[in-house]
This record gives C-alpha cells, sequence and structure tokens, in this order.
C-alpha cells in the first residue's frame, strides 16, 4: 500500500516546484557606497610614520540589518523601497567609506583588529542610527553616534553626526545616489573629528 504513495508524491511535488521561492528574487542592480574622497594610488603607508587608526564595524538596529533600504514615515512605521537593495549591509559599506574617507582626509593608516592589537592607535566605533529615506521630507538621512579613543587612555569622546540629501523621488534609481552623498557628508564630517 506504501509503494504506490512513494511513486506518486515526487509526482505531486513536481509542478509545485516552479511556484516555490525560498528568497526574494535579486533586483537587476544592487547598490553600494563609493567615497568622494580620492585615495591615493600607488602610495606606501607606514604606522612607525603615520598615525594610526582602528575603524569598527558600526552596531546598527534591526531595519538596518538587512541589505534592503529603509523609508521611514509618520514617526514609527518602516517600509522598504521596492527593487533597492544593498550589495552587502550599510554598516560595513559605511565603515569602509569611513576608512577611504580618513585615509584620505587625515594620512591615518587605517588597520584591522590583528594589526591593532600590535600597534594601539586610535579607535572609532559606533551606531549607525539611520541610514535610509524620510518619507515626509523626502530625503535620505544618514546619523552616525560615534565614539572615538585616540590613544592608549581609555578616554572616549562622543559625538554625533547626521547629514540628509533631497531625494526627487522615492525608488530604487534615486534613492543610492542620495544616501551615498549623505553617507559621504558624515564620512568627511568624522574624518575631520578624528584629524591628523
Amino acid at each position: 500500500m506504501q509503494k504506490p504513495f512513494l511513486i506518486l508524491a515526487p509526482l505531486l511535488a513536481a509542478p509545485l516546484a516552479g511556484c516555490i521561492s525560498f528568497s526574494p528574487k535579486p533586483p537587476p542592480e544592487l547598490l553600494t557606497l563609493t567615497s568622494a574622497a580620492a585615495l591615493p594610488v600607488g602610495e606606501t603607508q607606514k604606522s612607525n610614520s603615520s598615525s594610526t587608526i582602528t575603524i569598527g564595524i558600526p552596531a546598527a538596529a534591526q531595519e538596518l540589518a538587512s541589505n534592503r533600504v529603509p523609508v521611514r514615515s509618520g514617526g514609527t512605521a518602516v517600509a522598504y523601497v521596492k527593487d533597492a537593495q544593498w550589495v552587502e549591509p550599510p554598516s560595513r559599506l559605511f565603515a569602509r567609506l569611513l576608512a577611504d574617507t580618513i585615509t584620505a582626509q587625515t594620512g591615518r593608516v587605517v588597520l584591522s583588529y590583528r594589526q591593532s592589537r600590535l600597534d594601539p592607535g586610535a579607535q572609532l566605533t559606533g551606531e549607525l542610527r539611520a541610514f535610509g529615506i524620510d518619507e515626509e521630507t523626502s530625503e535620505a538621512v544618514v546619523t552616525y553616534d560615534a565614539s572615538l579613543m585616540r590613544g592608549a587612555d581609555p578616554v572616549f569622546e562622543k559625538r554625533r553626526f547626521e547629514a540628509r540629501a533631497p531625494v526627487a523621488k522615492i525608488d530604487s534609481d534615486n534613492v543610492g545616489p542620495a544616501l551615498n552623498q549623505a553617507a559621504n557628508k558624515v564620512a568627511a564630517e568624522v574624518a575631520e573629528w578624528v584629524g591628523k
């Protein structure tokens, strides 16, 4: 009695295979951040002649933990822009943007955590509080709460940075450039704060 069922089960499931998807279809293009600060190509940096800094990947709320672009409306509602998706989580993209901008603006050598064990320079950590679109103002908003320890002494400086950029239309074509502009403005302000 069980043998006919075993034969029929795969046959019955076959038509459903084309209807079931366990992950959403990726959009035709993925978003990323590009640094507005030009990095020197071919230039060697040395930690014994330049100040060093370690940049941590910012902590982020759950709404920013995915690769989607959040839209806040009414202060408490969160939706996501259709077909707009980052190539990797925004906190990682932003950390890389900070590293490029700080290197270009200050000349500091950005170290990995493993390298910083041998060269305890400055440490920059923080939390990405906003990295999305404000529907009411039609603006891209980037808010970063930074924490900086400048040397071996455990003295922390904290500062909030925020930048906004206008969004012509809240869609997948317009949100990426606006967020890139706002993120670069925040990164430039952080680099100026960090200094040389």
